[in-house]
């Protein structure tokens, strides 16, 4: 089987990114600078060959996706298994409140514990590596030696860098996530590899201001 190029794009910011507040499977839109970033990511990919968008159903990604969509001449397709981890009670909080008012559970966090679940109905991050891994894996198979683009959140490309990397779910975080940033990979049924992370050329707003004369 041939191998399917995969975009994977973090949603535009939001201001619950800017105030650092926990969005898990909230449902926040764009800010002004999310949506110029979902403008941006584009116009970036305008001249790309993709046979299929898909995002997490959460409106943040879905915008992000529609403006990918609009340039490319095709739909977005939701899907649920793309939405960024729960995080069940703590979702709408900073991590100092949780810290302030819940410190083991801050520190089950900061340390990454693989089964530890935030209360509520939240994940693990073993349970978000198989949802993740499983979502994507049975996108990418429908599409051999074509690429598509896969727009969702922090959590969820995390999650896929350290599958394409190998490396476990509580391994320190060493690669950027930003907010608009497109990121590369392959897949065939032998799994993941990564091609390129974290590109923010098209966000450079002196290039963004050249590009516009």
């Amino acid at each position: 089987m041939e191998a399917t190029r995969i975009i994977a794009v973090r949603h535009g910011e939001t201001s619950w990114n800017v105030d650092a507040r926990i969005q898990g499977q909230r449902d926040i839109g764009l800010n002004d600078t999310g949506r110029w970033q979902a403008k941006r990511v584009s116009e970036a990919l305008a001249t790309e060959e993709i046979s299929a968008v898909y995002s997490s159903d959460l409106g943040r990604a879905q915008e992000t996706a529609q403006s990918i969509a609009e340039v490319a001449g095709i739909p977005v397709v939701p899907e649920q298994g793309l939405r960024e981890r729960s995080f069940g009670m703590f979702e709408g909080k900073t991590f100092d409140e949780i810290h302030e008012t819940w410190p083991d559970h801050a520190h089950n966090w900061r340390k990454r514990i693989p089964e530890w679940e935030p209360p509520e109905g939240g994940e693990s991050l073993l349970q978000l590596r198989e949802r993740v891994t499983r979502t994507i894996q049975s996108l990418a198979a429908r599409h051999p030696g074509e690429q598509i683009v896969v727009v969702a959140h922090g959590g969820v490309l995390d999650t896929l860098y350290r599958v394409a990397t190998g490396q476990e779910v509580n391994s320190p975080r060493t690669w950027e996530l930003p907010n608009g940033a497109i990121n590369r990979l392959l897949w065939t049924p032998e799994g993941f590899t990564l091609v390129g992370w974290s590109d923010t050329q098209h966000l450079d707003h002196e290039a963004a201001d050249e590009n516009s004369f």
